[in-house]
């Protein structure tokens, strides 16, 4: 078993990696679901790292191992020990089973780990009267209206269940909003020359006005934006200018070519602090 590769609709990624813990085998679980791609690296049938377009560590095998459909491929290479994963596979499959009930059961709440939670009490009001445990406490400090779960998870090193479970014992007590401010936009160069500096990205009035609608963001000037590709995320300073088609995004040649991105490739972009 060298190699190995099949798809999820056949076989599930859970009996995959134990098919691998068992054989003792070390090299890369590849995987593909439409254009989401992730990675697991497996060492002597451990799982020590996984790495998704959004997400590294638990939190990425946890968002790769709820996958039900894709394509998978697993090559025999060698692996150097990341250790981000210090859970055996079994605990690893358990505490995976256990975040994926989690997100069916708050799955109405919070539909989309990509969304943005916001508290807009201070303390001690915003958690008076509340049982929260430690984990909640530092996943809360951490809603700030800027970053997403994904980056709550990887910014706290909390897994999926600790930051839902926190967030819904906001939302059920009335304290948190949730949003969706990122918008996909087309990748254009920008036109630089001696009176015009590539010093920030542009994007259209419209999206500065719809941001500001929203209440994190109403409060002062959005003069910087993250920016997240397949590859990497970038904060950049930020201009809306009148007469910008909506569905672009203008950023210097110089840029681009650092981020290795090409003309109409697509970006997600949002507000940053």
């Amino acid at each position: 078993m060298s190699n190995l590769r099949g798809l999820l609709e056949s076989i599930s990624i859970t009996d995959v990696v134990q098919l691998l813990h068992l054989n003792k085998k070390t090299g890369q679980l590849l995987m593909q679901n439409g254009r989401f791609q992730g990675v697991m690296y497996v060492s002597g049938g451990a799982v020590v790292h996984a790495e998704t377009s959004r997400s590294t560590g638990e939190s990425a095998a946890f968002e790769l191992l709820a996958w039900e459909r894709g394509e998978f491929e697993f090559q025999a290479v060698p692996v150097k020990p990341v250790g981000s994963i210090r859970r055996s596979v079994p605990d690893l499959l358990m505490e995976s089973a256990r975040t994926l009930d989690t997100r069916r059961r708050l799955g109405a709440y919070f539909p989309s780990l990509d969304a943005v939670p916001w508290t807009f009490l201070p303390e001690p009001a915003l958690t008076a009267g509340l049982k929260l445990t430690p984990e909640a406490l530092k996943a809360i400090a951490h809603f700030d209206g800027y970053q997403d779960f994904h980056q709550v998870m990887a910014s706290t090193q909390l897994n999926e269940t600790a930051v839902l479970e926190a967030a819904f014992a906001l939302l059920e007590a009335e304290r948190l909003q949730v949003f969706e401010p990122a918008v996909p936009l087309a990748v254009e160069a920008m036109k630089t020359g001696l009176f015009k500096k590539g010093d920030h990205v542009a994007l259209g009035v419209i999206h500065e006005s719809r941001w500001r609608g929203l209440q994190p963001y109403s409060h002062g000037f959005i003069t910087q934006v993250r920016i997240q590709w397949r590859g990497g995320v970038a904060h950049e300073a930020a201009r809306f200018v009148p007469g910008l088609a909506d569905g672009v995004i203008s950023v210097p040649e110089p840029l681009l070519k650092s981020w290795g991105l090409g003309p109409t490739e697509s970006v997600v972009v949002r507000p940053a602090p």
